[in-house]
């Protein structure tokens, strides 16, 4: 996959290369049915709430049937949190020390609403 990333400027460059990384990382272990690989790209929250009564963080995630990622299109980020863009969905992520976590994805933009998203913290 390419990673084309963009520039949000506030004074300085910010590196969008490793929430872009994450979300690609994400979506190539759930299209890949790695479902426990993929729940540990999510943050403890969103990994918590994911799953219903009796299920299983990967179960959860392998019942959405999530729609592949595709390729970076945009990637935004202010202080510890990034949007990405990918071709077929947007992902939230949160920075935790040095590591990215996905706090939402399967996001689809809802007019003037806050995104719709499948997996949320």
């Amino acid at each position: 996959m390419v990673l084309a990333s963009a520039l949000l400027v506030t004074g300085c460059a910010v590196d969008t290369t490793a929430p872009a990384r994450t979300a690609v990382r994400f979506h190539t272990a759930v299209s890949a049915g790695q479902m426990e690989n993929a729940c540990a790209m999510l943050s403890a929250e969103t990994a918590e709430r994911l799953p219903g009564p009796g299920q299983s963080c990967a179960e959860a995630l392998r019942a959405l049937r999530l729609r592949p990622g595709g390729d970076v299109t945009e990637v935004s980020v202010w202080g510890g949190d990034a949007q990405v863009r990918l071709t077929g969905d947007t992902l939230f992520l949160h920075r935790f020390g040095d590591v990215w976590r996905v706090r939402a994805a399967g996001c689809e933009s809802v007019r003037d609403l806050p995104y719709d998203c499948e997996v949320e913290d």
